[in-house]
């Protein structure tokens, strides 16, 4: 196949579900972990990018797309998910992880899954204890989900994330918004990959890969310190900013700084 091509696939995880994964290109294995409304779609113009010197895989977390979604919930079960989709990688694969997705590969590397070299984008940690409004935001979400109100929990998680109430308004009215409320059922999900939202740094100091911690330079000043602590407390831990950048990154300014992390570790 050409290097852009893609192969469509599932792999087994523990408890019997099927995780949907797709393949781009050539080369050393690379496993892609999105965060939190996304799935492998929305890693693809980054997939497609690295697909020039990696050979990457991008999966739908389970919940999303065509991943399968069995109950009960627990981060340990992603956490075997991310284990089968490297087992379908190949040895020495590394791993890029977004947002939560960061903090999925992060447990996922502590939990002793075979990572080589992990490249984080602004885990969103705090570098203090969570705010009591925080605690209050996730109690709300989770009761509109229980309720059915996807809708709803995916306003509230919006503007816990600091969207104005007309900006998730008028958000409502555009074709993302279908789409987006048919994950919102796995906000639950990430907010419990993220615990209690503080720097894990006791899980962090079992981390043995060689990890990048990235931040931009535009992004929030308690995301960039958040990302500066992750990186500190690593064993094996440096950290980068992309000038410029934000929690939305730009593919093509981001493609470059992972393969020069990837191909010299």
């Amino acid at each position: 196949m050409d290097k852009t091509s893609r192969m469509l696939n599932r792999a087994l995880s523990v408890d019997g579900t099927r995780i949907a994964y797709e393949q781009r290109g050539e080369g050393p294995p690379l496993v892609m972990v999105s965060g939190a409304l996304c799935a492998a779609a929305s890693d693809a113009p980054l997939a497609e990018l690295l697909a020039s010197r990696f050979s990457v895989f991008t999966y739908d977390r389970r919940g999303r797309g065509g991943s399968g979604d069995t109950a009960p919930y627990a981060v340990e079960r992603e956490v075997e998910d991310l284990a089968a989709v490297i087992a379908e990688a190949g040895p020495g694969a590394a791993v890029h992880g977004m947002s939560s997705g960061a903090a999925l590969a992060l447990r996922a590397a502590a939990a002793g899954l075979p990572i080589a070299q992990l490249s984080l984008y602004e885990p969103p940690f705090q570098t203090e204890p969570a705010r009591r409004g925080n605690g209050e935001y996730v109690g709300r979400m989770k009761s509109l989900l229980a309720q059915g109100r996807r809708g709803d929990a995916l306003a509230a998680f919006l503007g816990a994330v600091g969207m104005p109430e007309e900006a998730v308004s008028g958000l409502r009215l555009l074709p993302l918004w279908t789409d987006m409320e048919a994950l919102a059922h796995t906000l639950e999900y990430d907010h419990e990959v993220m615990g209690d939202g503080t720097v894990p740094t006791d899980l962090l100091a079992s981390v043995a890969a060689p990890v990048m911690v990235v931040d931009g330079g535009s992004s929030p000043a308690g995301m960039r310190e958040a990302a500066r602590a992750v990186a500190e407390a690593l064993p094996r831990g440096r950290h980068r900013t992309l000038t410029g950048q934000t929690h939305e990154v730009a593919p093509h300014v981001l493609a470059p700084t992972l393969m020069r992390f990837f191909t010299s570790s």
